[in-house]
């Protein structure tokens, strides 16, 4: 499996991710901006909420355009145990060390796109293939690392 195809994918889904959410922040100042009113304090608290709703996602965005930045700092070459960067295949499944991203699709393969900081990584974390470790009370084989 190619590294450069699984993170060319991961990409994507941070670029659609980032248009969402500057999406919805556009359309939301304009709603914010159609609340301007002379009524009172009803149309205050309403203009309020909104405002709350475009910092968080734009925290959201932040977060995404973090993602971003970290998918970019990712090696290509061949590791020997799990880190950042690692494709892992154990009996359970594929799992890349990289962004949070959840199930991808590439070719015909699921692949789990999850965090350094997830606890299934964390208990990986360091391994080789053929080293076995425990989460959540079940045992997993790690077979390959790339």
């Amino acid at each position: 499996m190619n590294k450069q195809d699984l993170i060319d994918v991961l990409h994507q889904k941070i670029e659609e991710k980032i248009k969402n959410l500057e999406n919805l922040i556009a359309e939301t100042r304009a709603s914010n901006n159609d609340t301007k009113s002379s009524m009172g304090d009803k149309y205050e608290t309403g203009r309020e909420m909104l405002q709350q709703q475009i910092n968080n996602l734009q925290a959201q965005l932040n977060a995404v355009f973090q993602q971003r930045e970290y998918l970019k700092g990712i090696s290509l070459n061949p590791l020997q145990k799990v880190e950042k960067g690692a494709l892992v295949i154990t009996e359970k499944g594929l799992f890349f060390i990289s962004v949070s991203l959840g199930e991808i699709m590439l070719d015909t393969q699921k692949i789990m796109s999850i965090s350094l900081e997830s606890p299934l990584a964390k208990a990986m974390q360091g391994k080789s293939a053929n080293e076995s470790f425990v989460l959540n009370g079940i045992n997993h084989t790690i077979l390959t690392v790339e």
